[in-house]
């Protein structure tokens, strides 16, 4: 079998030490950083070592038993964030554990920044909530997406679509991050991982921005491809080699679904226009991952002061009765469908038939 060639030709970004050192030290521009230049040059030139010699993953470990190759060297970040998402596994899986529900707030508003006020996307995710806490042994884990917006040091990543290149590339949890020699560190995702992994019902609001779901919200999902086909053993194609990559799928790829089976809600809000075709999409993404809707009330999307003032927003909601007490019917289907399928009762229409085809 002919395995093919990785296509190349893009510009190389690689920069030289003069440009490196000023985008390096253009980080300390407070005047509190004056009387540290010799130290700041002398950190510049570690990173520049750093850099030059691309030593993106500085400390590994052995694999060990269990991986394809155990002598592999692998990244002592990567082995952490396999370890959370297993022990997060195991919670989902407990037979008498509460259940889990993860409620994504995907805003980017927040008053802890410049737009100096919440998101009605948060007080809709606290609308759920309420409802859901409510229920006896649940826990409610609420991921706020504003942090990526006002909280120091914290960041998602973009996707570099490695599994473009080959599903086998595309590890689970994400090798891609952090590389240390790009300076791309602090990465979000592998504590977002485990969270969705533990989860039995997910609910995510976002509002409409541009006729697209928010910025941060299309952060995670693209980097959430690894949870759908994402390959769980990276020395199987010794980190990033590409055509052992390329030929351990044309071998024949499974395309695990590491999420598969839990339940969702999707709630979208806009202020004039595109709320349905976000939904839609929303719904159409977590159904190719193999996730189940909850039920028609949990999918929903509404305008909340239609071609209003956006001063007057919030007090829009206020009066939106309606509007509220629909999160709230959202937050009990998903609620009432995580009970059933946990207790057994919970049957989808050809769930035993094989897809003849995969991604």
């Amino acid at each position: 079998m002919s395995i093919p060639e990785a296509r190349t030709g893009t510009p190389d970004p690689t920069l030289d030490e003069g440009e490196f050192r000023r985008r390096f030290l253009q980080t300390f521009q407070d005047p509190a950083f004056e009387p540290l230049t010799q130290e700041l040059q002398r950190i510049a030139d570690a990173a520049w070592d750093a850099y030059s010699h691309h030593r993106k993953s500085p400390r590994t470990r052995k694999a060990g038993p269990g991986f394809t190759d155990p002598d592999y060297d692998l990244a002592v970040d990567w082995i952490a964030a396999k370890e959370a998402i297993d022990r997060a596994q195991q919670r989902h899986e407990a037979p008498n554990g509460p259940a889990r529900f993860l409620l994504i707030s995907s805003a980017s508003r927040s008053e802890h920044t410049c737009p100096g006020e919440m998101s009605k996307t948060y007080r809709l995710v606290e609308i759920a909530r309420q409802v859901i806490a409510s229920a006896e042994k649940v826990e409610v884990d609420i991921l706020d997406l504003s942090r990526l917006a006002s909280e120091y040091g914290r960041h998602i990543h973009p996707c570099k679509t490695c599994f473009s290149t080959s599903a086998a590339l595309c590890h689970w949890p994400c090798s891609c991050y952090p590389n240390y020699s790009l300076g791309q560190t602090q990465d979000w995702m592998n504590e977002i991982y485990p969270k969705w992994v533990e989860a039995h019902g997910i609910m995510i609001v976002t509002p409409v921005n541009w006729y697209q779901v928010s910025s941060p919200l299309k952060l995670m999902m693209d980097r959430l491809v690894c949870a759908d086909g994402g390959n769980p053993d990276p020395t199987s194609t010794h980190g990033k080699k590409v055509k052992e990559a390329k030929e351990l799928e044309l071998k024949g790829w499974d395309y695990p679904r590491h999420l598969s089976d839990r339940l969702f809600s999707v709630i979208v809000h806009g202020d004039a226009e595109g709320t349905e075709g976000v939904r839609r999409s929303l719904s159409d993404w977590l159904r190719a991952m193999n996730l189940e809707p909850a039920g028609n009330l949990a999918e929903l999307d509404r305008y909340i002061g239609y071609w209003k003032p956006y001063a007057t927003s919030h007090e829009e909601l206020d009066r939106d009765l309606d509007v509220q007490a629909e999160i709230r019917n959202a937050a009990w289907t998903l609620l009432d469908a995580v009970r059933s399928k946990r207790a057994g009762h919970w049957a989808e229409a050809g769930k035993r038939l094989q897809e003849p085809r995969q991604k």
